[in-house]
């Protein structure tokens, strides 16, 4: 039988990207600490021996099925049209795994939840999946990406997740689950002025509220009370909201039991900053 081995929320944002040089000078002489995160989040991955590493991308977004990528294979040039003067000429090639995306399907279509595996290879690629390959080399296994379906409810985030759970529980699999996404996602305007010289520092985040209920989540985790966050979720995160409205998270945590799940997370760099955006990486242990 197959398992989710391990799961993380992990940061994407297209300003890691850029050269070290650049990003220590945005962080007032130090990089953002992100960047050596990405590597303490690659050790953790790696020791559990994962054969798949899925990605829930909160830049694909779909609408009217929850979409699996099911390709064999993805390789090109990746270049953002969201800021294409910095994030661009970026190689990627990696594997996918067919199996498991058609067999998320094959669940779906049993449970009457509306999601299905594409094949397409030239199916455009958006930067939550390619950052995070790049950064910490994920390119040593398959990868499979989910969609973020844009006229979902929370609840429908989470039966997706429970129907990946249970494809992975029929496979003889072993998965990683990345959540690739911020928790608060509101900009800062384009002339906002830092209230910290460190670009990345907590205090540049867009709100006070948005930082402090960040925190409660970040605490949340901690001490593993998912249910906890998903009590709270429609009078407190989504209000932020958190990035394409938590399907990252929810997807991962529906896969993981929902509210039952109780998998700590281990915190494994500092809470920044990103143009307004609450960003961190946090390591869920799974068994």
């Amino acid at each position: 039988m197959g398992q989710i081995v391990g799961a993380a929320l992990v940061s994407h944002h297209p300003g890691l990207m850029q050269c070290e040089e650049f990003r220590v000078l945005q962080g007032a002489g130090a990089d953002s600490d992100l960047i050596p995160g990405y590597a303490r989040v690659r050790e953790r991955i790696a020791a559990v021996r994962p054969d798949v590493v899925m990605i829930f991308d909160s830049h694909w977004f779909t609408t009217g099925y929850h979409l699996i990528d099911g390709g064999a294979r993805y390789s090109g040039m990746y270049v953002s049209d969201e800021m294409p003067w910095y994030l661009h000429g970026v190689p990627y090639d990696y594997r996918g795994h067919p199996e498991l995306a058609l067999s998320v399907e094959a669940v779906a279509r049993e449970r009457g939840v509306r999601a299905r595996a594409v094949q397409h290879p030239d199916l455009p690629r958006h930067y939550p999946t390619i950052n995070v390959i790049k950064q910490m080399r994920l390119e040593a296994w398959p990868i499979v990406t989910v969609s973020s379906c844009q006229n979902c409810e929370t609840q429908h985030f989470l039966q997706s997740g429970e129907v990946i759970g249970e494809a992975i529980r029929r496979s003889d699999l072993r998965v990683v689950m990345l959540a690739s996404g911020a928790l608060s996602h509101k900009f800062n305007g384009i002339d906002w002025k830092p209230n910290h010289p460190r670009i990345f520092h907590e205090s540049n985040v867009s709100r006070p509220e948005n930082l402090e209920s960040d925190k409660r989540a970040i605490d949340a985790f901690r001490e593993g009370r998912h249910d906890r966050i998903l009590a709270d979720w429609e009078t407190d995160y989504r209000k932020r909201p958190w990035e394409a409205h938590g399907a990252h998270y929810l997807q991962m945590v529906g896969a993981l039991g929902g509210p039952q799940c109780r998998s700590a997370g281990t915190v494994l760099s500092d809470y920044e900053n990103a143009r307004g955006t609450g960003n961190v990486h946090i390591w869920f242990d799974t068994i």
